[in-house]
Parts: structure tokens; C-alpha cells; sequence
């Protein structure tokens, strides 16, 4: 079918192109790029041997120029976006320069503020338009999934959608006293930054971890989860007509907040450089580089996720509810990927994101967030490459 060029190799990545090695009818060939092309010539030596051709390149995700001459070389039909946050408008803009689609899983976030929202990419809307190519913002898990979850709800329960809660629960246990799932410096700029929820048409803002609520997750058990803001409630609030609420809830242990609030305590989290030996630092990126590598919790992780969406709504003028959820085992995913569940169910979407543009399934010049294309066979896709969906139609709702 074509070619993909993967821009970062991390845990999320690392599942991403095992999952394109799985799918060769599509992805043809791939290349991994990155900072350090130790790290993508370790990957591709573990996987080469299938029909997908593998190819690697080290490359400076903050440098255009650098990534349009890469992406002008290899030719690729879609630049699947792994790499950090922070560096997404510098590989929108080498994607503008070469007319390539382009596919992220998380929006951008400045590295100088805790600030994370969809101004800055949907600001590119006309120039993707101009240049017929598709962005496609958004592919993992949350956001991305649960974006999907929203527009098959939508499409095939409602007529009306009132209120949506989204809910990420983590069951799993490493083994550490603390240690992150996904990127130390990402996550924790996560869980420190203010909550906010929609309603009524405005932003709700409240203290970090302010709100707590406690729901029984099937597979999992009984967890307490606490509200943040999460960056699809923006472009659900846009694109579900008449919604009136969206909030995103998050499990965590005691442990781990217990830990969080020490840090915080003590100034590890702060993003702001200070002095330190002649040098100028960021602490959260010193703690990331003593905390334990996400991509290395594989092996010693046990026990389950489960994350979905509760839909209320109204269909044929009737009151309705709706959960739709995915449960991964961290163990199955390691046995199949070397990657504990966090990692997988962000790169499982990856690949099927970047898998609708190179099919042409989905298409369009322009920015999109996931909700603004036909889900059917995106669920298709979940259910096929390791996501499978469950649905319940009385579910207990969150207060």
C-alpha cells in the first residue's frame, strides 16, 4: 500500500511499529527516525524479517529544515508523530513544506507553561487545506479513542448526547514506589496542572485532584479517580452538537499522590530552569531522568486498564445511557509487543490513525480531530489489531 515515516522511539512508538510490522498489507515500508538512531537500529534489528521493509534515520524533531529534507527523501504517504509534544508544530511545518498527512497522538504543548489545548494546531487549518493534505490530530488512546467512542455513540445511539464522562483507569502495578506509565515529564506536567471540565457552554476550573469520585471498573475493581483536564473535552465540546457536560476522570493510588505532592513539595516538579553548578536546569527534567524509563515497566507490570466513555443522551425522545470501554491486560501486551498496556493502547491507535489516511478511508484536506470522521471502521480496526470493545447499556454513572 505505502510508506510511513515514524518519528520517535519510545514506548508508544515501539508498539506502534510492531503493530505496522503486523499490518505489511498497508505498511509497505517504514522508517524510524529519531534523536538517537541507537535506539531505532535496536528496534528494527528485533523486527526485520517480515515483509515490512524497515529503515532508520537519526533526526532533530526541532529542526524543519532537518525534517523536511528527511521526509523529502524517504517519500512517505503519512508522518506518524511520536515524538514529544512540544515538537508537533515543528513536524506540522515539515509536513506543510513537503505536502505529507500528518498524524500526532497528543496536541502540542509549549515547553515554558504547563499549558496544553488545540489553539496552536488548529490554527493550521487553512494552510493544510491549501495544501490538500490531512492532519490528523489526536490517534491513541485518550484523546483518540475515546473521541471515536464519542462520534459511534453519537452516530448510532443518540439523537441527542447531554453529558459524557470519560474514564481512565489504570489497575496495573509495577512494582516501584513511583514511576510513571507514559513520559515522566509529560505526565506529571498532567496531574500537576489545574482540572477544568465543561458545561454549559463554558470551562469549569478547579484545584488539581480536587474533585474525587470512586467507580467499580469491570476487570479491574473498585478506584478511586480524580477529575482533570484532559485535551479532547476541547474538541468534543466543538464537535458533539448539544453537549452540555464532558469530564475526564483518571485513577491513581495513594502511593503515587503521595509521592506526587513530596515532589511537588520540594520544587522536582517545577518547569522553570533554575542555577544549578554553573548550569541552567529544569527539575521535572532531572527527576525524569532518574525516574524509571515507561518503555522498561513491560516486563514487571501486571494487572488491567480499562478506559471508555459514559454517553447520557436522549434517542427518540427517550433517556438513554451508554458506556463503551476497552480493558488491556499489561501481561498479554507484553507477551505480544514487549510493552505494558499504557504504551499499548496509545500505539495501537497510532497505527490505525495513520493507517485511515494511508487507505484513504478517512480523508480530506484540512485539521481534524478523531470525532470529525466516520467511526465504523475505526472500530473495526480497534477489535481487529488488539483493542477489542465492550458495551453496556445500564451502567452505573458517576455523580
Amino acid at each position: 500500500m505505502g510508506k510511513a515515516l515514524i518519528i520517535g522511539c519510545g514506548g508508544v512508538a515501539s508498539v506502534a511499529i510492531h503493530k505496522c510490522c503486523q499490518n505489511p498489507e498497508v505498511f509497505e515500508e517504514i522508517m524510524i527516525a529519531s534523536r538517537t538512531k541507537e535506539k531505532c537500529d535496536a528496534l528494527k534489528s528485533k523486527l526485520q524479517g517480515g515483509k515490512t521493509k524497515i529503515e532508520t534515520a537519526q533526526v532533530d524533531a526541532d529542526n524543519v529544515d532537518e525534517l523536511a529534507k528527511l521526509i523529502e527523501g524517504f517519500k512517505p504517504d503519512v508522518v506518524l508523530n511520536l515524538a514529544l509534544p512540544y515538537q508537533d508544530l515543528h513536524i506540522m511545518d515539515a509536513c506543510l513544506k513537503t505536502k505529507v498527512n500528518y498524524v500526532d497522538t497528543a496536541n502540542y504543548e509549549p515547553t515554558d507553561t504547563a499549558k496544553f489545548e488545540y489553539s496552536w494546531q488548529w490554527a493550521y487549518q487553512d494552510r493544510f487545506k491549501e495544501a490538500g493534505i490531512t492532519a490528523l490530530l489526536g490517534s491513541g488512546f485518550d484523546p483518540g479513542v475515546t473521541s471515536v467512542f464519542a462520534a459511534y455513540a453519537q452516530k448510532h445511539y443518540f439523537d441527542e448526547i447531554t453529558e459524557i464522562d470519560i474514564l481512565d483507569c489504570n489497575g496495573g502495578d509495577h512494582g516501584y514506589p513511583f514511576a510513571t506509565n507514559f513520559n515522566p515529564e509529560i505526565n506529571i506536567r498532567e496531574v500537576s496542572a489545574k482540572g477544568s471540565y465543561w458545561e454549559h457552554g463554558h470551562w469549569v476550573e478547579t484545584e488539581p485532584m480536587a474533585i474525587k469520585r470512586v467507580y467499580d471498573f469491570d476487570g479491574v475493581g473498585v478506584k478511586d479517580m480524580y477529575l482533570l483536564h484532559h485535551e479532547e473535552i476541547e474538541s468534543l465540546a466543538n464537535n458533539i452538537k448539544g453537549v452540555q457536560r464532558i469530564r475526564f476522570f483518571m485513577t491513581f493510588g495513594q502511593s503515587y499522590l503521595t509521592h506526587l505532592k513530596c515532589l511537588e513539595n520540594v520544587g522536582m516538579t517545577s518547569i522553570k530552569p533554575i542555577d544549578f553548578q554553573g548550569q541552567k536546569i529544569v527539575p521535572l527534567q532531572f527527576l525524569k531522568a532518574v525516574l524509571p524509563d515507561p518503555a522498561s515497566l513491560g516486563p514487571r507490570t501486571v494487572g488491567k486498564t480499562n478506559i471508555g466513555c459514559i454517553f447520557k443522551g436522549y434517542k427518540d425522545g427517550k433517556p438513554r445511557t451508554y458506556y463503551v470501554y476497552n480493558i488491556c491486560d499489561h501481561q498479554e501486551c507484553y507477551r505480544e509487543v514487549n510493552s505494558q498496556a499504557i504504551s499499548y493502547t496509545t500505539g495501537v491507535p497510532a497505527m490505525i490513525g495513520a493507517m485511515m489516511l494511508m487507505t484513504g478511508t478517512w480523508k480530506g484536506p484540512g485539521v481534524f480531530n478523531m470525532e470529525e470522521f466516520d467511526p465504523d471502521p475505526f472500530m473495526e480496526a480497534l477489535t481487529k489489531w488488539g483493542l477489542p470493545w465492550k458495551e453496556d447499556f445500564d451502567p452505573a454513572l458517576v455523580d
